[in-house]
């Protein structure tokens, strides 16, 4: 969650900057945190991409939700409510996690509304359940008027009938949650709802809704007093990023909402701020200086050496470490670890700009290979003459893409290294963060410290490296210990926080190797996690022009003792799984995982997500194993979503490092998978065209 405290603290105070085009465009939410009016959802869609928290508060029910707009027609959203006073069923105060999907079947147009279907609440215990149907429709720039019919909680109040045969399951607080109740969808009483907006300035709205929600749950154990279905708000534009609302709910109540809305494409920074690249200085005519263009600097004595040293010094400048190379007369070879830029197609321009600023005039051809800890990802072919003629071109990217060759990487020579490059030793100092999150006795658990992180490089691909932290303050340690019907590899973690001396987190020896014809392969073996060691092997076969790409892992895993030291525990499994992954337009990638998990229980994962230009990445995935939804207890089954955002989209500076999170709504033992540093996926793909061509439009910045 260190991610969204990060977004959490861009929301700034106003201004007195104008609002942005597309903010004074964007829809608002309502009280479920999804596109919508007051409590009722409208047909209206976010911008593609972007990410909104909204925490909303009425009644004594607070909801926490993050949105994200999938794709133009599709979003999604997670929530994490609390209900005080739920005086009945066991419960002071009710936690509950719920998952929406929206689609947008019809967009508006000049003569009919758009039109939307939702899910609400499809995957959890059902105390949000509904479905719907609504349409809006916006007449000028300030007035939007929406309509819609419900189903499940939008049908609990004056319906009139049930448009579709058959019963509906009522809602059991007491159930595990997690299962897709198909068999409710759009069944039983439906009710009409519906609103109007009006925004008479950039920052001002007013909202009036007809509520279909009766909130038979919460008025049933006397949570509050549901006297009419009329809601009413007004909303205000902050900034950019924030918009607050304060409302009148139901003839009894009062709420609040706080809306922040980010977008990849929105930066809070302006964009990246960075250095110029080197200028590309056209060679003089060959007929002009022939001197110049003849190849006898190859008798100069050590004229190699001479030219690596400048080539290292000048690469290392643009955050760009030098491997290996080889120099010739025509055209030069060089191997080269990108350690500054999160695009490798800029890193690719960098270097191109280096080498043209470095070679001798007669060198015309440079072959970039792309390294990462010893994997040759691929090599990137470029004419200098290309370089010169391009630099200031219409449609420059375009018109160099299609004259520059990527193809497969070959291992690299021992012979070609760069002299006194390895070993080589890194390491970073700094604060760390652990959070853990809805936990029904404890829903926020934070730890801070200090954490020690090092990495020592033998000889390319060979790597030891590791962590050691020390808690300095935290509440981590108070989480519950969830019984389980399955060995304890995760529901046991709180049993890991509760350190107050340093900790080893991991301390590994790994040795990666580019085995060729796009073939790779990984050995890891150590302290691999914070509750397990052992031994790891991964193979992957990525082409370097191939959307998929396909993967085998295998691991002997050992728990470790709580102490986090040197010690282990007496439960030991052998786990692994085969992995196919698949790139799609758009960003969108797909993983699925299928093999042993580490409570012995045999399944699959499907990984869907979608990654943008600058590096953002959202994405959603679900396990299903053979542990039954009984054996794996609450939830069901092992089910998250998981959010990256580049340190450059917040800072504006080159920075290839990012924050994250895992959402998951519950962590049980069913479905889980070891965490091994060093996985090769994540790394080869930099280097695949595909991702390039993601990023080519910063090769010449």
């Amino acid at each position: 969650m260190a991610a969204l405290s990060i977004i959490i603290g861009l929301a700034s105070p106003a201004t007195s900057q104008g609002l942005q085009p597309d903010t004074i465009t964007r829809p608002s939410l309502n009280f479920f945190g999804a596109t919508g009016l007051v409590d009722m959802p409208s047909a209206q869609m976010q911008p593609d991409g972007e990410l909104n928290i909204t925490v909303s508060h009425f009644g004594g029910i607070t909801r926490n939700t993050l949105s994200f707009q999938i794709t133009p027609r599709l979003s999604g959203s997670f929530r994490y409510a609390a209900t005080a006073d739920w005086n009945s069923d066991g419960f002071e105060t009710y936690y509950d996690r719920s998952f929406d999907l929206r689609y947008q079947v019809l967009e508006e147009g000049r003569y009919w509304p758009s039109v939307v279907i939702g899910l609400q609440d499809f995957v959890g215990t059902g105390i949000y359940a509904g479905e719907y149907v609504v349409a809006s429709r916006r007449f000028g720039t300030d007035l939007t008027l929406t309509a819609g019919v419900g189903w499940g909680r939008l049908g609990s109040y004056n319906s009139f009938g049930a448009p579709v045969s058959g019963t509906r399951p009522t809602f059991d607080p007491n159930s595990t949650g997690g299962e897709l109740s198909v068999d409710q969808w759009f069944r039983g009483e439906a009710a009409f709802f519906g609103g109007l907006e009006w925004r008479p300035t950039d920052r001002l709205g007013f909202k009036v809704e007809y509520s279909s929600d009766a909130y038979r749950p919460e008025t049933g154990r006397g949570v509050f007093t549901r006297q009419s279905p009329w809601n009413f708000g007004v909303e205000y534009q902050v900034n950019d990023s924030l918009r607050l609302g304060g409302y009148y709910l139901y003839g009894s109540e009062l709420g609040l909402t706080a809306q922040l809305s980010f977008n990849p494409a929105r930066p809070p920074s302006g964009g990246l701020r960075q250095t110029a690249p080197p200028p590309i200085v056209p060679r003089p005519a060959r007929a002009e200086a022939p001197d110049a263009w003849a190849q006898t600097w190859r008798e100069i004595p050590g004229i190699d050496t001479t030219l690596a040293d400048r080539l290292r010094a000048a690469l290392e400048a643009e955050g760009q470490t030098l491997i290996a190379y080889d120099i010739r007369a025509n055209g030069v070879e060089i191997r080269v670890e990108n350690t500054r830029y999160l695009a490798t197609a800029q890193a690719i321009g960098r270097t191109a700009r280096v080498l043209h600023a470095t070679m001798p005039l007669s060198v015309e051809t440079f072959r970039i290979v792309l390294m990462d800890q010893g994997l040759a990802l691929s090599t990137v072919v470029l004419r200098r003459s290309d370089l010169e003629a391009l630099d200031v071109a219409p449609n420059a990217a375009e018109a160099l893409r299609a004259v520059t060759g990527i193809t497969a990487a070959a291992p690299t020579d021992p012979e070609d290294l760069v002299a006194e490059l390895y070993p080589r030793l890194s390491w970073s100092l700094g604060p760390y963060t652990r959070t853990s999150f809805f936990d029904p006795e404890n829903p926020v658990l934070l730890d801070l410290g200090l954490r020690l992180r090092g990495s020592y490089e033998l000889q390319p691909g060979w790597v030891v490296e590791g962590s050691i932290a020390q808690r300095l303050a935290g509440t981590l340690d108070r989480a519950r210990v969830s019984p389980s019907r399955l060995p304890p590899v995760r529901t046991s973690l709180p049993l890991y926080e509760g350190n107050d001396s340093p900790v080893i987190e991991t301390l590994t020896f790994a040795h990666y190797r580019s085995l060729g014809d796009d073939i790779y392969g990984r050995v890891t073996i150590g302290y691999l996690e914070r509750m397990f060691a052992g031994v790891s092997a991964e193979l992957l076969w990525a082409p370097v022009d191939s959307r998929l790409a396909l993967g085998a892992e295998i691991n002997y895993a050992i728990q470790r003792d709580y102490d986090m030291l040197f010690g282990v525990r007496d439960y030991d499994v052998v786990t692994g799984h085969l992995s196919a992954y698949y790139r799609f337009d758009n960003g969108f990638r797909a993983q699925l995982d299928v093999g042993r998990y580490l409570a012995g229980d045999l399944g699959s994962t499907l990984t869907i997500s979608r990654e943008f230009g600058n590096g953002w990445r959202v994405g959603a995935f679900a396990t299903l194993t053979d542990a039954s939804a009984e054996e794996f207890g609450e939830g069901s089954f092992d089910k998250g979503i998981t959010l990256s955002i580049p340190v450059s989209w917040f800072t504006g500076r080159p920075s290839q490092q990012s924050v994250g999170t895992t959402i998951r709504p519950v962590t049980r033992d069913g479905g889980a998978r070891l965490s091994v540093p060093g996985r090769l996926h994540d790394r080869v793909r930099q280097g695949q065209i595909h991702r390039i061509d993601d990023q080519w439009a910063r090769v010449w910045r």
